[in-house]
């Protein structure tokens, strides 16, 4: 039998289950997170949860909030189970289970964000926090702040009733500007390389628009930390809920991650933060270089490895590093063209940083598919991957794995895998993608001509013939035939 998950059942559950040893009733909320997904859940949640633990930080409990309508969904389940989660962690050694208690409370989602904008201006709320996808920043292709994107258009002549979550940040700060609360801090942990730097231009760049004013206080007075996160976190699934059940626990949306988590932050926070550096996280100057080696080393190992899984049939990322032909491109394109750009931070050169990644992507308890991985290919790859051709381009280094890496998402988003069976839309311009897909099949050019993904790399001859011959071969050899001829597996 398994317990539903609650306040009222926590002390039910069986006793090897860690439950918060806090008291949930005398927590103040302290932060909103937009976007509470599953990520935010096993991570950022996780280290306030363990300082709460501590007796410690007891006023900085998490209030979620989401701008999107499927939000809601999420937002009943969380209610109806005190907004406690089940944390499972996935390990070859053994599995282990948490129930998290930071979360107190979740904002109505509403498509004028009224709410979300009421909680923001209480005096107690002193960060607002995203996940939003990378993807979700607005930025255009050279990398600015993309105001003419309808959303930000709206927003901008309706500043009262917002579309985004940004929106709502600029009318919430202005009211507490008016009111005299003052700033809060804006933090970002989504995987942008500088995401506390994009996140201030975007903020900044949306208040210029309809409120100069504001948008000169906001850049004075409110602060923006850099930060780099990490944890390998799946989508939940039936099987996923099936786990939580078989610990005994009855939770409609249980998180499962792996058994690593690293948090580096920039010490920025005008209005006071949680001292996570008790439980594990980092604070630095330099966040600069952690998120180099993990956006460019993890996340874009995560793109050179998923394309081709999704084109050979591969589920699983753990199954692709099983698959020999699949992980030599990772070994070889990891070690011989991304590395170089990549530097040491304290403890851990780009070498050792690898063979980490790679035994943590070979993790078999972890079931990350490689759909969910390859998901939004047009933000990954542009920010993961093509920032380490252009610094390739620059200093004359190997980019040949990289323009085969590039040629595999071209084959992937065709929308066919090897065997026939088709792949189901995967990215925001899905429709798009697979158009210049399927015109670069016989024009591999065509792929590379997409100028607000590539920018001028179609001219580059080194890399743009190098992804052409690649392409080529793909199709009239098949995918492991490019693989063996790059690799020599």
């Amino acid at each position: 039998m398994s317990i539903p998950l609650s306040q009222a059942t926590l002390s039910d559950l069986p006793p090897e289950i860690r439950v918060p040893s806090y008291d949930r009733d005398n927590l103040m909320a302290g932060i909103i997170h937009i976007g509470l997904g599953n990520f935010h859940r096993a991570h950022q949640a996780w280290y306030l949860h363990r300082l709460m633990d501590q007796g410690l930080a007891h006023d900085w409990a998490i209030i979620g909030a989401g701008v999107r309508p499927a939000d809601a969904a999420t937002r009943e389940k969380l209610l109806a189970q005190d907004c406690l989660t089940t944390l499972i962690e996935l390990d070859p050694s053994g599995k282990s289970v948490e129930v998290t208690g930071s979360m107190i409370g979740y904002v109505p989602v509403a498509e004028n964000n009224a709410p979300l904008i009421a909680h923001m201006i209480e005096s107690n709320i002193r960060i607002v926090s995203l996940t939003v996808t990378e993807g979700g920043y607005y930025q255009n292709a050279d990398g600015g702040f993309d105001e003419f994107s309808p959303d930000i258009v709206h927003d901008a002549q309706s500043p009262q009733t917002p579309k985004t979550a940004f929106g709502a940040m600029v009318e919430a700060l202005r009211r507490r500007r008016d009111n005299g609360t003052g700033p809060f801090t804006c933090q970002s942990c989504d995987n942008l390389q500088g995401n506390g730097a994009i996140l201030r231009q975007t903020v900044v760049g949306l208040a210029r628009l309809s409120d100069p004013d504001l948008a000169d206080w906001i850049d004075a007075n409110c602060t923006f930390p850099n930060s780099m996160v990490d944890c390998i976190v799946p989508a939940t699934g039936p099987a996923e809920l099936a786990l939580a059940r078989d610990f005994g626990i009855a939770d409609n949306v249980p998180v499962t991650h792996e058994n690593f988590r690293q948090w580096v932050i920039e010490d920025r926070f005008c209005a006071g933060r949680p001292d996570w550096d008790e439980v594990g996280a980092t604070f630095t100057e330099d966040v600069h270089a952690y998120e180099a080696m993990k956006i460019r080393i993890l996340n874009g190992g995560h793109q050179v490895i998923a394309n081709a899984g999704e084109i050979l049939s591969v589920q699983t990322i753990a199954g692709c590093m099983e698959h020999p032909l699949i992980h030599a491109l990772f070994r070889k394109v990891e070690t011989e063209e991304i590395a170089p750009h990549v530097h040491a931070v304290p403890g851990t050169s780009a070498s050792e940083y690898i063979d980490l990644i790679d035994k943590r992507f070979s993790n078999p308890e972890i079931r990350d598919t490689t759909r969910r991985v390859a998901f939004d290919g047009s933000s990954r790859h542009t920010g993961f991957n093509l920032p380490v051709v252009r610094d390739a381009l620059k200093t004359d280094s190997p980019v040949e794995g990289m323009a085969l890496v590039e040629a595999l998402w071209a084959r992937m988003c065709e929308g066919t895998r090897e065997n026939g069976s088709v792949i189901e839309p995967n990215d925001p311009f899905w429709s798009d993608l697979q158009s210049a897909a399927k015109t670069a099949k016989e024009r591999p050019r065509a792929w590379l001509e997409q100028r607000r993904w590539y920018g001028d790399l179609a001219n580059k001859p080194r890399f743009a013939d190098a992804f052409d011959r690649w392409l080529t071969m793909i199709w009239a050899e098949g995918a492991e035939a490019a693989l063996k001829s790059y690799t020599g597996a």
